[in-house]
């Protein structure tokens, strides 16, 4: 079917200044900015007064974790977790995020799942389950539990399995990318949702890292590294990382290695706000409640040091459980620090170009893929139209399929 956005103020992070259009789209694709004589058959929406834009990319989500506690999480039986995770997938789509990267957990079978139209939801890029060595990020178990510590990692619900030694991580990547992961993931530091690893713990050494890099190369994709300490960026940016997540306590040294070495910086902001105001009351463990102003009052600072060192930053947000509903909420915390155009940017151009989609997704442009939100105000005038889809997002388009609208 051809569809119109007829009378559309496009607005998109590569051009400086609003253009006006119509918006043609047909077969899941942009095929005319400028349309003036659309087929009989033509569906027309009239977007008069409101801002045609990309769909938006979350470059950091769990879209498996429909609960606070990873541990719980990971023991649901297959078909709960994997129905828990629907009603995810569908918001973050009527949210506007059409591509959603997947840090841990989604298997790439859910990509595929959404792909044959079996759920509504984002694109999914996945990487898998995350690796983590004993004890590390990914290792859910308490503190006293001295059961195998993969026991639960290939549930659907697990976010990540347990590789110690080079030869374990070289076999957990191979097995990863056999299965259709589309990068790696790695525990880089400690962290704040799992029980025995403090937040300043280095995940692998040098030696394991490198394994991963490699395995990566060789399958023409890259890493990813939840990491927070200025030590643990600079370890990874050394070893190969390209992909640097949540970056809370980076300083300028790490900083500029990082922008030197071209990598991407994925902050997660929204995620402690969540888990500070929320996650004691929705089952977040006490443990991991101790370790959340480690990381949450050196956020907005981070955005600083990265801006100021030139590293590029893509938009992410990691929330879990129920606080899945807060993800628009990043906008408006990135916009206490940085400009409309570069948070803009960082979930539609720069996501684009670290999911492999530079130019398909992320801008409106002949030929690319018809990812499309219609909203009430133009994002660069002011981001946090985005922080508030209940109010300004009046349609959203994937492939040029509508899946919400106030328009109709």
């Amino acid at each position: 079917m051809l569809t119109l956005l007829a009378n559309a103020t496009i607005v998109d992070a590569p051009h400086p200044e609003p253009r006006s259009g119509n918006v043609l789209i047909e077969g899941g694709l942009i095929r005319d900015l400028n349309a003036t004589t659309p087929a009989s058959t033509c569906r027309i929406i009239d977007v008069r007064g409101r801002t045609v834009m990309p769909g938006l990319i979350d470059c950091h989500a769990h879209v498996v974790a429909s609960m606070m506690d990873l541990a719980l999480n990971a023991q649901l039986p297959a078909a709960i977790a994997v129905l828990r995770s629907v009603p995810i997938l569908q918001g973050m789509l009527e949210r506007g995020f059409t591509s959603v990267r997947d840090l841990g957990g989604a298997p790439p079978s859910l990509a595929d799942a959404i792909a044959q139209g079996l759920t509504p939801g984002p694109r999914l890029i996945c990487c898998g389950k995350a690796l983590s060595k004993t004890g590390g990020h990914s290792d859910a178990r308490p503190r006293h539990d001295a059961g195998d510590p993969n026991r639960w990692s290939s549930n659907f619900g697990a976010l990540g399995g347990i590789a110690d030694g080079v030869d374990e991580v070289r076999l957990a990547c191979r097995e990863l990318l056999r299965e259709g992961a589309s990068f790696i993931k790695v525990m880089a530091n400690g962290g704040v949702a799992s029980p025995t690893d403090p937040v300043h713990w280095y995940g692998y050494t040098p030696e394991e890292l490198r394994a991963a890099v490699e395995e990566a190369r060789d399958a023409h994709t890259y890493v990813a590294a939840h990491v927070y300490t200025a030590a643990g960026i600079t370890r990874a940016v050394e070893c190969g990382i390209h992909s640097l997540e949540h970056c809370n306590l980076i300083d300028a040294s790490a900083a500029q290695r990082a922008a030197r070495s071209n990598c991407v910086a994925v902050p997660t902001l929204v995620t402690y706000e969540a888990l500070a105001e929320d996650g004691p009351s929705l089952g977040l463990p006490a443990a991991s409640v101790a370790k959340i102003e480690a990381v949450r009052a050196s956020g907005l600072a981070s955005l600083a040091i990265l801006r100021e060192a030139g590293v590029t930053m893509a938009f992410g947000t990691d929330l879990l459980g129920p606080t899945h509903v807060r993800q628009c909420e990043e906008f408006a915390i990135r916009a206490r620090v940085l400009s409309a155009r570069e948070i803009l940017a960082s979930a539609t151009t720069v996501a684009a170009k670290l999911i492999g989609m530079e130019g398909r997704l992320g801008v409106v442009a002949e030929g690319a893929i018809a990812d499309l939100l219609v909203v009430e105000r133009s994002p660069l005038e002011d981001i946090t139209v985005l922080a508030e889809p209940q109010e300004n997002l009046r349609l959203v388009m994937k492939e040029g399929v509508i899946h919400h609208s106030a328009l109709l």
